[in-house]
Formats: C-alpha cells, structure tokens, sequence
C-alpha cells in the first residue's frame, strides 16, 4: 500500500501548484513540474497541506510554437489531429520506430519531416516542444533526454513504469527549468469541470464520498500491457488523478486490489500488469472517501462516470450519449442509447 501511495505522490507531485499554457480551449497544456526527494517512504511525511491551482492563460508570445511527436500509434495520431488544429502550434518532425508509419503519420498531417529515431525529434533544433505518446516504457528516458536538450514535453501517462524512474524524470525537468504535463485531460473535460465547481463553491456542501468509474469496450493487446506499468499506473492513473482533483488535497491512504477476468493471456506478467480489473479505496483528510473501480472490457461500451456525495447533496456525470430521448412503457423505459431495465417506480423519485 505505501509503495502505490508513494508511487502515486511522484506522479502527481505534493504539494502540486500547477501552471499551464494553453493554445486553446481543445488543445494540450504544459505544466510546471516539481522536484521530488527519492527518499519519500513514509506515511507520515505525506501529511502536510497542500494547495492545488490551475492557472491557464494565453501565452504572452505570439510566437508560432514547433513541436515534435514521438510515437505515431492510435494516440499519437489523436494528438496529430489536435495539434494541426490548434492555432500557434505546428508540428514539424515526428518519429515512429516503424518508418512507413512516420511517414504515412507525415503525410497525413502535412508535416514537414518524419523519422524512425525519436532522438532526432528531441535534438531538433527547430523544436520547442515535444510530443510523447511512445510505449509507458520508454516515458523516462524519453523525458530526460528533452531536459537536457532544453525542450518542454507533453507526456502520455504515465512518466515511468516505476517510482525512481518517475523521480528521476521529474527532477530532470525542474533541474533543466522545462515544462512537463502528463496527459490527464480529464481535468479539463466541461463535465468533470462541473462537479468541480460544485465541489468548490460547496454546491453539495462538504465532500463526504467521491466515486469514479472507469470502463474501456475492449481490452488492449497482450504487447501494450506488457511492460506498460500495470492497470493502476497505465489505466486507473486518470482515477486516481481525479479524485486528488476533486479532493482537492493529497490522500492519506490508498488501498487496492487487482484481478483477472478478462484476457487471461495477461496473468502470466508480473505484478499489476496482471490485472484487467481493479478497486482502489482512497481516504483523504477530514475522512474523505474515493472508490475507484476500472476495468479493461466493459461489454455495453465504454463507461466514464464520476460522482460527488456532499452533506447538501449530490453531482453526479453521466456518459455522454447520441442523444438524451428516453421510452416510458410497461414499468420499464428505454434510453434511446442505452436499454436499462429501471422501474418507473423509481423514475418517479428522479
């Protein structure tokens, strides 16, 4: 249990006083990263206030920002898309170990130059900013490397697989004076940046219990988790991020559980990365709860909900759907996205 506590403290810096740039409304951030002591192994030194910010703001500069991508796989496509659509931004290298889909990456996006070597994007003199979206395994070096070449990053999560790997990126970053964010974009998601808000003006009074949900429709293939940290460092790491968000303050103490339901090809790896579903029971100060609860296959599709118990009331996110029509017939009604089998009985009280 410390060892995921610490481990959670190094991905998400304590105290955590967090600045950003943004290029607009839709496109990625950078933030301020921290320093971190590899000695942290102790309950006791976590128990320290904390003060949690976000300070977004237009970049001073009018200066075009170039970026460089590493990693040209479903993600790092997805961050192609949102780049060339932000303004001030242009991407203009990116690096797949696997040339042909660099260059077909290139091509699609219309940047300029395209690699099989991520060090050629990190060494790019043309570069400001670097894009990391390559397999968990490689974050680390990835990120240190763009330290000492005086280049701000944007990582995937996680930063590493491990505690002193994550340790050492950080303190990298700080000792070079560049920017590092890690992609947890659900901070900025209008839905969760309401029940934040009801949190904070004490819309439902205080905090009592916090619960997260996380369902993906299909589990990912036996070579991602291999080597990707395991479920809670490479899935529940959204989680257990939000709910820090939402507390607003650090955890005092994490308990977690794993299992194997799903692809059973997974339980033959080592530690978490043998899990396709977990629990985590987080307890904050003032007694504050969190349940998390994630799991790599969800059979009736992909499922995001978060929820906020306060001592006035309740808020609550739903998945987002095509459409909001609902069905009432025969004691039952039919969600024109969903079926659920609910009671009128009960559709009365809500």
């Amino acid at each position: 249990m410390k060892s995921l506590l610490a481990f959670f403290f190094a991905v998400f810096g304590s105290p955590a006083e967090v600045s950003a740039l943004a290029f607009n409304a839709a496109a990625p951030f950078f933030a301020s990263s921290r320093s971190l002591s590899p000695g942290i192994n102790g309950r006791r030194e976590f128990q320290r206030p904390t003060v949690l910010s976000m300070a977004v703001e237009e970049s001073a500069s009018k200066k075009l920002i170039n970026v460089g991508v590493i990693g040209c796989g479903r993600i790092g496509l997805v961050h192609l898309g949102a780049i060339t659509k932000a303004p001030g931004v242009k991407a203009v290298i990116v690096s797949n170990p696997t040339l042909s889909k660099a260059e077909a990456a290139a091509k699609q996006y219309g940047v300029e130059r395209f690699s099989s070597e991520a060090l050629d994007v990190i060494t790019d003199p043309d570069v400001d900013a670097v894009w990391i979206c390559s397999p968990s395994s490689f974050h680390a070096e990835q990120i240190k490397a763009c330290a000492v070449n005086g280049k701000d990053v944007f990582c995937e999560k996680p930063i590493a697989t491990d505690l002193a790997e994550t340790i050492e990126a950080i303190n990298a970053c700080n000792d070079a004076g560049v920017k590092l964010m890690i992609g947890l974009q659900r901070r900025f998601d209008s839905n969760f940046q309401r029940v934040k808000d009801a949190v904070e003006s004490k819309e439902v009074g205080e905090t009592i219990m916090i619960k997260l949900c996380s369902r993906d429709p299909s589990p990912p293939p036996f070579e991602y988790v291999k080597g990707g940290g395991g479920i809670f460092a490479d899935m529940a790491v959204h989680d257990l991020d939000m709910s820090r968000f939402l507390a607003g303050t650090d955890p005092i103490e994490i308990l977690s559980i794993g299992s194997c339901h799903i692809d059973k090809s997974i339980e033959v790896l080592e530690g978490a990365e043998a899990f396709d579903t977990a629990s985590c029971l987080v307890r904050y100060p003032n007694g504050v709860q969190a349940h998390i609860d994630v799991c790599r296959q969800s059979s009736y599709g992909y499922d995001q909900r978060a929820e906020v118990l306060g001592t006035k009331g309740m808020i609550a996110t739903d998945n987002v759907y095509p459409n909001t029509a609902r069905i009432f017939r025969n004691g039952k009604y039919h969600h024109l996205s969903n079926l659920c089998d609910t009671t009128l009985s009960y559709l009365n009280v809500i």
